[in-house]
Protein backbone atom coordinates (compact mmCIF):
# COMPACT_ATOMS: atom_id res chain seq x y z
CA UNK A 1 0.00 0.00 0.00
CA UNK A 2 1.45 3.26 -0.98
CA UNK A 3 1.54 6.55 1.24
CA UNK A 4 0.15 9.20 -0.66
CA UNK A 5 -0.48 12.91 0.25
CA UNK A 6 -4.11 15.08 0.25
CA UNK A 7 -3.09 17.48 -2.48
CA UNK A 8 -4.97 15.67 -5.52
CA UNK A 9 -7.99 15.31 -3.29
CA UNK A 10 -11.23 16.03 -5.20
CA UNK A 11 -14.59 16.58 -3.64
CA UNK A 12 -17.69 16.87 -5.83
CA UNK A 13 -21.35 17.69 -4.83
CA UNK A 14 -24.20 17.31 -6.34
CA UNK A 15 -28.15 17.85 -6.55
CA UNK A 16 -28.37 14.43 -8.38
CA UNK A 17 -25.92 11.92 -8.51
CA UNK A 18 -25.33 11.98 -11.80
CA UNK A 19 -24.51 16.17 -11.70
CA UNK A 20 -21.58 16.22 -9.12
CA UNK A 21 -19.16 18.97 -9.60
CA UNK A 22 -15.47 19.61 -7.92
CA UNK A 23 -16.44 22.10 -4.85
CA UNK A 24 -13.63 24.68 -5.51
CA UNK A 25 -10.78 25.50 -3.19
CA UNK A 26 -11.01 22.79 -0.92
CA UNK A 27 -8.65 22.95 1.77
CA UNK A 28 -9.35 19.73 3.73
CA UNK A 29 -12.35 17.23 4.11
CA UNK A 30 -12.96 14.53 6.41
CA UNK A 31 -15.37 10.97 6.08
CA UNK A 32 -16.47 10.28 9.69
CA UNK A 33 -18.13 6.43 9.92
CA UNK A 34 -19.61 4.90 13.58
CA UNK A 35 -21.73 2.11 14.46
CA UNK A 36 -24.19 1.81 17.69
CA UNK A 37 -24.28 -1.68 19.17
CA UNK A 38 -27.32 -2.96 20.96
CA UNK A 39 -26.68 -4.66 24.63
CA UNK A 40 -28.16 -8.02 24.21
CA UNK A 41 -26.62 -9.29 28.07
CA UNK A 42 -29.56 -11.71 30.07
CA UNK A 43 -29.91 -12.75 33.62
CA UNK A 44 -27.06 -15.05 34.73
CA UNK A 45 -24.15 -13.83 31.89
CA UNK A 46 -21.26 -13.09 33.71
CA UNK A 47 -19.93 -10.77 30.40
CA UNK A 48 -22.09 -8.24 27.97
CA UNK A 49 -23.10 -9.15 24.80
CA UNK A 50 -23.91 -6.96 22.06
CA UNK A 51 -25.55 -7.15 18.26
CA UNK A 52 -24.79 -5.15 15.90
CA UNK A 53 -26.67 -1.68 15.49
CA UNK A 54 -27.52 1.23 12.28
CA UNK A 55 -24.42 2.50 11.59
CA UNK A 56 -24.20 6.61 10.69
CA UNK A 57 -21.35 9.12 9.12
CA UNK A 58 -20.51 12.79 8.27
CA UNK A 59 -18.58 14.33 6.04
CA UNK A 60 -17.00 17.67 6.99
CA UNK A 61 -15.64 20.30 4.30
CA UNK A 62 -13.74 22.85 4.49
CA UNK A 63 -12.65 25.47 1.90
CA UNK A 64 -11.74 28.72 0.92
CA UNK A 65 -15.35 30.57 0.69
CA UNK A 66 -16.18 31.20 -2.98
CA UNK A 67 -19.69 32.76 -3.76
CA UNK A 68 -19.60 32.03 -7.76
CA UNK A 69 -18.78 27.96 -6.72
CA UNK A 70 -22.08 25.53 -7.92
CA UNK A 71 -20.65 23.21 -5.17
CA UNK A 72 -20.41 25.18 -2.59
CA UNK A 73 -23.82 27.25 -3.22
CA UNK A 74 -25.37 24.04 -3.38
CA UNK A 75 -24.44 23.39 0.38
CA UNK A 76 -27.01 25.38 2.40
CA UNK A 77 -28.23 23.98 5.51
CA UNK A 78 -31.33 21.24 4.92
CA UNK A 79 -29.72 20.94 1.15
CA UNK A 80 -29.91 17.48 0.33
CA UNK A 81 -26.51 16.78 -1.62
CA UNK A 82 -24.82 13.49 -3.56
CA UNK A 83 -21.06 13.46 -3.11
CA UNK A 84 -18.35 12.16 -4.40
CA UNK A 85 -15.02 12.09 -2.42
CA UNK A 86 -11.50 11.17 -4.04
CA UNK A 87 -8.73 11.14 -1.35
CA UNK A 88 -5.99 10.88 -4.43
CA UNK A 89 -7.19 12.15 -7.51
CA UNK A 90 -10.34 11.06 -9.35
CA UNK A 91 -7.97 9.13 -12.22
CA UNK A 92 -9.22 5.70 -13.51
CA UNK A 93 -9.01 3.08 -11.08
CA UNK A 94 -8.72 5.73 -7.64
CA UNK A 95 -10.33 4.77 -4.63
CA UNK A 96 -13.53 6.81 -4.09
CA UNK A 97 -16.41 7.01 -1.57
CA UNK A 98 -20.12 7.76 -3.11
CA UNK A 99 -23.52 8.61 -1.37
CA UNK A 100 -25.81 11.13 -0.28
CA UNK A 101 -26.81 13.44 2.98
CA UNK A 102 -28.62 16.53 4.06
CA UNK A 103 -25.96 19.72 4.66
CA UNK A 104 -26.43 19.98 8.51
CA UNK A 105 -24.19 23.29 8.71
CA UNK A 106 -22.53 25.60 6.70
CA UNK A 107 -20.08 28.36 8.57
CA UNK A 108 -18.63 31.28 6.81
CA UNK A 109 -15.98 32.91 8.94
CA UNK A 110 -13.37 36.16 8.02
CA UNK A 111 -10.74 37.62 9.60
CA UNK A 112 -8.79 41.13 8.96
CA UNK A 113 -5.83 39.54 8.23
CA UNK A 114 -6.62 36.05 6.81
CA UNK A 115 -8.99 34.41 4.01
CA UNK A 116 -12.55 33.92 3.69
CA UNK A 117 -13.07 30.41 4.69
CA UNK A 118 -16.33 28.27 4.39
CA UNK A 119 -16.63 25.06 6.54
CA UNK A 120 -19.57 22.36 5.43
CA UNK A 121 -21.25 19.23 7.37
CA UNK A 122 -23.08 16.93 5.41
CA UNK A 123 -25.10 14.01 7.61
CA UNK A 124 -24.89 10.78 5.52
CA UNK A 125 -28.38 9.36 4.76
CA UNK A 126 -27.93 5.46 3.91
CA UNK A 127 -24.53 3.98 3.31
CA UNK A 128 -21.22 4.39 1.45
CA UNK A 129 -20.48 3.32 -1.85
CA UNK A 130 -16.51 2.84 -2.33
CA UNK A 131 -17.09 0.97 -5.74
Amino acid sequence: MAIVTGQTGIVKIGSSAANENAVGNVRSFSIETSADTIESTVMGQTEREYLRGLSTGTVSIEAYWDETDEGQLLMDERAIVFFEIFPTGDASGQEKYTGSGIVTSKSVSAAFDGMVEASFTIQISGAIATP
